[in-house]
């Protein structure tokens, strides 16, 4: 019963930062919460398991607890959205979804190295936030990368991410995600 409850209050947590913080604008021309449930309905649409679905879901967490000013990135700083993230979830997932989060800016640096033209693809925002994050990986980043557990789910999360900005998706809300979230509770 107490950890029945306390999976409760995590979740209520989630939803709190939902709802307080969602509305910030990150740069693009969607809410952070917008493009948090996109990524996540996108991940779901393309058949992903409900953990790639939950990672979608998550993994800007960060942005809503970190506590920064949402200007962060304009100022040339980094608010390291991705650690905050996964620390804040570590406790309640398996790895692969909190790689899912932990990694999703590290698959970007990634892909970017991988396939120059992903770069191209990158909305202005994530452009801003490359270089912010450490632009593309060397040789040596990428192999380590590749090392990683959850590297793979952590790309199909970054290339959901890169899709979920557009502001006339229709899309479930986050009550319909709370199930998907309950049932991969660790």
């Amino acid at each position: 019963m107490a950890t029945e409850m306390k999976a409760d209050e995590f979740i209520a947590g989630i939803v709190n930062a939902f709802a307080t913080c969602g509305h910030l604008d990150y740069g693009e021309s969607i809410s952070m919460q917008e493009h948090m449930l996109q990524t996540a309905y996108l991940a779901e649409k393309d058949g992903a398991d409900d953990r790639l679905v939950v990672a979608a879901l998550l993994h800007d967490y960060g942005h809503l607890i970190c506590n920064m000013p949402n200007n962060i990135f304009s100022e040339g700083k980094d608010n390291f959205h991705e650690d905050v993230g996964a620390d804040a979830i570590r406790e309640w997932f398996d790895d692969d979804i909190v790689n899912g989060v932990g990694l999703h800016v590290a698959a970007k640096r990634y892909l970017c190295a991988a396939s120059p033209d992903y770069v191209n693809n990158l909305s202005e925002a994530s452009k801003i936030t490359l270089a912010i994050q450490g632009g593309p990986m060397n040789e040596e980043e990428m192999r380590e990368f590749k090392k990683i557990e959850g590297h793979k789910l952590a790309i199909r999360v970054r290339i959901y991410d890169d899709l979920g900005k557009l502001p006339e998706m229709e899309r479930p809300d986050l009550d319909y995600y709370i199930p998907k979230i309950r049932a991969c509770l660790a």
